[in-house]
């Protein structure tokens, strides 16, 4: 259905109403055939009472508990931080396998439909085919820079459309004796050149080079961690192959990302060159080494070529990050729906950001296709929490200032919104972090709130495109997985469209449904995924690389 309406009730167990505009004290508001009249301004995104709700009664929203009261709420009262806590209800595992059925979407029209890939050995698809270069501890970060300096600009790989800055004329301003209040109104942004197809390796997409801080002096643990993780960078379809720096005597030896390597692919034939400082006559000579293997590699990548490939090789990550008040009604309901289409039609889908999973576990608990992958899920679930809990704060420390200042006052409000990107379909696996995924259908992924270590974490488990949905605003990407960035409402599309590649505020205003719009966010990913549309993340270079290392990170 469109909304057009001021309100929406989400579901029929709901206590609280969500304000789709602003709306003034005083406004009489129509609901299920009763009159509520505002007792204060209610801000759009935000909820307010239906009736009045005692000390200590429970909060519902999306159908589920989402908080508990801690004062009087008049009807028509805005839930705000001041008069609500967080409250989730207690969930349980079945004794046996949930006899699950489910619908999936209409899909005629995408059953057809191919994406234009590089087929690997092992038969997964990339939709990009990009060489990665990788050091196994922070001490390899400047020579990666050195690395990064060389070969982008000698290729061609430089991002030409990047926005430029000069700031010679602010200098010379500023030494003529301009005023400061005139210096605001010196232009420091240059042309901005188009990006051009690199012609000497047409087939390679993107040379990205990852820096980090991890490696060692650390845990051995968060060595290892570390190792998986890269293992799965390099596993992943959209990855010809890596160079791979190591000083040599860090935690994370090359033996053990061998190892990580040889655990998850046993059969990949995929060009890897590891390189050990410690093991070179001069830097000169260990700079020069990666410099020729890395080109040789290249040689090797450029001989794929895109060929159409079935939309059951895609494997999406679903993502949000700068969440609001419209998130769990717009931007995340579609990503499920696109979730459920693709699942459908033999693809695979990836829930992630357990934090944000906090007060639906029973939920996706009822879906899990296998008692023991539902055992999985919670067992990582409470270690989780308990772990952040000993640390000072719990899941219900998740929401950031900006998640509640735009509506999402508690987690559970925020988890079950948040949930809404995994649709309806089964649960088929559980992966812990960095673990590969290798059941085609939805599976939920351990990785924590925090935006970049969560979709470094998809990637890393296979992802080969990433969903991430916002109603802030946030400026990110992956290395080796192109990530669409989809806002909640129009305004935020409009303003920082620079940024974001979709819009789905068009659903909050009535102008389109989840289905419609999932289906024109569909024809988008395929065109993504065959080369033929250049999201933003990608024209403005941002790769980022956080892995986890599993100490509190909500």
């Amino acid at each position: 259905m469109k909304l057009k309406s001021k309100i929406l009730k989400i579901d029929p167990l709901d206590n609280v109403l969500v304000a789709l505009s602003d709306l003034q004290m005083g406004e009489t508001i129509e609901n299920d055939g009763f009159s509520i009249c505002l007792n204060e301004n209610i801000s759009a995104k935000h909820k307010f009472a239906i009736k009045e709700i005692g000390i200590g009664d429970t909060i519902y929203m999306y159908g589920v508990v989402v908080g508990r009261a801690k004062k009087q709420i008049k009807r028509g009262e805005a839930i705000t931080t001041q008069n609500v806590i967080h409250e989730i209800e207690e969930y349980s595992i079945p004794s046996k396998n949930n006899n699950i059925s489910w619908d999936c979407p209409e899909s005629e029209l995408f059953s057809k439909k191919t994406f234009l890939g590089y087929h690997r050995d092992n038969g997964s698809v990339g939709t990009e085919n990009n060489w990665l270069v990788i050091p196994l501890v922070f001490c390899q970060n400047r020579n990666i820079e050195t690395l990064k300096n060389t070969i982008l600009k000698g290729l061609g790989y430089e991002n030409q459309s990047k926005q430029k800055f000069d700031i010679t004329e602010l200098i010379d301003k500023y030494k003529s004796g301009t005023s400061e209040r005139d210096l605001m109104n010196v232009n420091i942004i240059t042309d901005n050149k188009k990006k051009q197809k690199n012609p000497l390796f047409p087939n390679v997409d993107g040379i990205y080079f990852l820096t980090h801080d991890g490696g060692c002096g650390g845990a051995t643990s968060d060595a290892v961690t570390l190792c998986n993780l890269l293992a799965g960078y390099i596993n992943n379809p959209n990855v010809a192959g890596a160079t791979i720096l190591s000083l040599g005597c860090q935690h994370a030896q090359i033996s053990i990302l061998e190892r990580s390597i040889k655990r998850i692919a046993p059969n990949s034939k995929k060009t890897v060159f590891f390189l050990e400082q410690q093991q070179s006559n001069s830097e000169t000579e260990y700079i020069s080494e990666a410099i020729k293997k890395t080109f040789i590699g290249l040689v090797g990548a450029n001989k794929n070529f895109r060929k159409p490939a079935p939309l059951s090789k895609l494997i999406i990550g679903l993502e949000c990050g700068g969440s609001d008040g419209f998130s769990g009604i717009s931007a995340n309901p579609t990503l499920g729906y696109v979730s459920d289409l693709i699942v459908g039609l033999g693809g695979s889908a990836i829930l992630s950001e357990f934090p944000e999973l906090n007060g639906v576990e029973q939920e996706l608990i009822n879906r899990c296709n296998d008692v023991k992958k539902a055992e999985k899920f919670a067992k990582i679930m409470n270690e989780y929490d308990t772990k952040a809990t000993a640390s000072g704060a719990g899941f219900s420390a998740n929401p950031s200032p900006g998640n509640i200042k735009d509506g999402l006052i508690t987690d559970a409000i925020k988890s079950a919104g948040a949930a809404k990107k995994g649709g309806t379909s089964p649960v088929v696996d559980v992966l812990d972090y960095t673990e590969q995924l290798v059941n085609p259908g939805l599976n939920l992924l351990c990785t924590p709130g925090n935006d970049v270590e969560s979709t470094t974490g998809l990637a890393g488990s296979g992802a080969n495109i990433i969903l991430f949905t916002t109603g802030l605003g946030t400026p990110t990407g992956n290395p080796a997985a192109p990530v669409i960035k989809v806002s909640t409402n129009t305004p935020l599309f409009n303003k920082m469209d620079d940024i974001i590649d979709f819009n789905t505020g068009t659903i909050i205003e009535g102008l389109e449904t989840i289905e419609s719009c999932g289906k024109e966010l569909l024809s988008y990913i395929i065109k993504v995924a065959s080369g033929e549309v250049e999201i933003n993340a990608r024209r403005l270079g941002q790769n980022d690389f956080i892995p986890w290392k599993r100490g509190l990170s909500l």
